[in-house]
């Protein structure tokens, strides 16, 4: 009998430029099979809407599998009691799935299938999802050199002729209550699978992508402007290196359009591939350092927020009652729709961490599960980021008053999502507490005064990042997690420009205003 190809489907649910599926399609028969999970479901960073999502993507992918003669596997329970029954079924199986940097428990998960499958005689191959290396050496300082080589090779296409195992297993997913998933507010999702990604990207390449520099930054222009590629990659319905290879493509195109139709899209196009490099570098952080989900980049704030008193804080948060209108309208919009606005997303958790000064393991909890593209490679380094416990960041923090003036100027997105306040003009709408008749008003007064618990905030945070022994800690978080145009010099230190003096501007502009028998002709280089 033939190795059977088991592609475990974790969150790659597509057929184009699935590296694993077509490896696995080249060696012999092949069963692509999802593995239900009931513990999983019930983690504390796991939702409704999550489930949702990956259930319409698997739905689309089980059509599409059905149009090669296939049938989609799904077994519920736990991975490697599948795989032991798999083998049983098979006799001999070789194991197939993308790496994959989830939260701890699939960490724990996949180190439990490897051991199995050492033990077992079974194969485990794992090939490239993203642009994130697996490993302690990675080179920071030319990590960005080896995600463009990655994103520039050529995408996996499957071959003509595939074979597939015969399977007696179930070929669809059950209701969401199957698994005590209750609905959590969720009235928007954005469509799954791969036909909405593809509409997805091309309509904001060609179409809704020209300002996404500026647009990016406001929930009120963000749903359009932004490329809303989010979940797609977090789920795998497009590859990294498609919508990288697409957009380089646009790329190409608009360098060749005539000066009036280029408008603001080079610029934007730019700032989009930028985004793209940040998803994997952060991503990066977590592959190396898996406790990063619950510990401090910087051990020196282990504890800083644990004061044992937030229930009540973090509820308010969650149910967008904290009295600051912003912060309340991106709160309800994201429990409705699963998105929002990378921009307002650092808002919030600056508002959890600062304002609040709720721990940031429990806020980032809460935004987990609302967040359909939830990832955590990306989402506990950001949470930690905004909550000013890597060391290495500025501190951040977002007025919620002056947030509001400048992302919603008109109150159109305030007034839609607090509609308690709907009637008030402008001048009251980010400060309804001022209005006159104030108690009237069916909305909660501000649960914390700003600029005092900012204040206290920082107090906090600095009294431990002027240390001593924070900076040093600070200087070996860079070292690891960084990100930096620049390679480091072998001493340690970042290799920076020379120093300019006001001395020497003022004799270099002395000499540039003499006149030069001859103008050498330079040869420019991007850096």
């Amino acid at each position: 009998m033939s190795t059977v190809q088991i592609v475990w489907l974790k969150k790659s649910f597509r057929l184009s430029d699935h590296p694993a599926l077509t490896l696995a399609a080249k060696q012999g028969p092949m069963l692509p099979i999802y593995i239900l999970e009931p513990e999983y479901w019930a983690l504390s960073d796991t939702s409704y809407r999550h489930y949702l999502f990956i259930k319409g993507c698997l739905e689309e992918m089980a059509a599409d599998l059905k149009k090669l003669g296939a049938t989609l596997a799904i077994e519920q329970g736990e991975a490697v009691s599948v795989l032991r029954s798999l083998q049983k079924s098979f006799s001999s199986i070789e194991l197939w799935s993308h790496q994959e940097t989830g939260n701890h428990w699939t960490f724990e998960r996949d180190q439990r299938v490897r051991t199995w499958c050492k033990e077992n005689g079974v194969t485990f191959n794992e090939p490239l999802q993203f642009g994130v290396w697996r490993g302690s050496n990675i080179d920071r300082d030319h990590w960005a050199k080896h995600w463009d080589a990655f994103m520039a090779k050529p995408t996996a296409t499957l071959p003509e002729d595939i074979t597939f195992a015969e399977h007696s297993y179930k070929s669809s997913l059950p209701a969401p209550a199957a698994l005590g998933l209750e609905p959590d507010g969720i009235t928007d999702l954005q469509t799954p699978g791969r036909a909405a990604a593809l509409a997805a990207l091309n309509s904001f390449l060609y179409e809704r992508g020209a300002h996404y520099r500026t647009d990016m930054s406001s929930p009120v222009t963000g749903e359009s402007g932004c490329s809303r590629l989010s979940p797609h990659l977090t789920y795998g319905t497009l590859s990294m290196k498609e919508i990288y290879q697409a957009t380089q493509q646009r790329i190409a195109e608009v360098r060749e359009l005539p000066k009036a139709e280029k408008g603001t899209w080079a610029g934007s196009l730019s700032s989009f591939v930028g985004r793209l490099h940040w998803h994997c570098h952060f991503t990066q952080k977590l592959e190396l350092e898996p406790e990063l989900e619950w510990l401090p980049m910087a051990r020196a704030y282990t504890g800083i927020r644990d004061d044992g008193d937030s229930a009540l804080r973090l509820n308010t948060f969650e149910q967008g009652q904290t009295g600051y209108p912003f912060v309340d309208a991106c709160l309800r919009y994201l429990r409705a729709t699963g998105w929002i606005n990378f921009r307002m997303r650092a808002m919030l958790m600056s508002f959890a961490s600062y304002d609040l000064w709720l721990p940031w393991q429990k806020s980032g909890e809460v935004l987990a599960r609302l967040f359909t593209d939830y990832e955590p490679g990306i989402h506990w380094p950001q949470t930690q980021m905004q909550s000013g416990v890597t060391g290495i960041n500025a501190i951040r923090i977002y007025s919620p008053i002056k947030q509001g003036v400048d992302q919603d100027p008109e109150g159109t997105f305030t007034r839609q999502w607090v509609p308690e306040i709907a009637h008030l003009d402008n001048k009251l709408l980010q400060t309804p507490w001022l209005y006159q008749d104030a108690a009237s008003l069916n909305y909660p007064p501000p649960i914390v005064e700003h600029k005092a618990a900012v204040r206290d905030a920082k107090d906090k945070i600095w009294t431990i990042k002027k240390t001593p022994e924070a900076k040093a800690e600070a200087e070996k978080v860079y070292e690891k997690h960084g990100s930096r145009k620049r390679p480091r010099s072998r001493s340690g230190a970042k290799t920076t420009r020379k120093k300019v003096t006001a001395k020497e501007r003022t004799a270099k502009a002395q000499n540039e205003k003499k006149p030069r028998k001859t103008a050498a002709k330079k040869t420019i280089s991007a850096t």
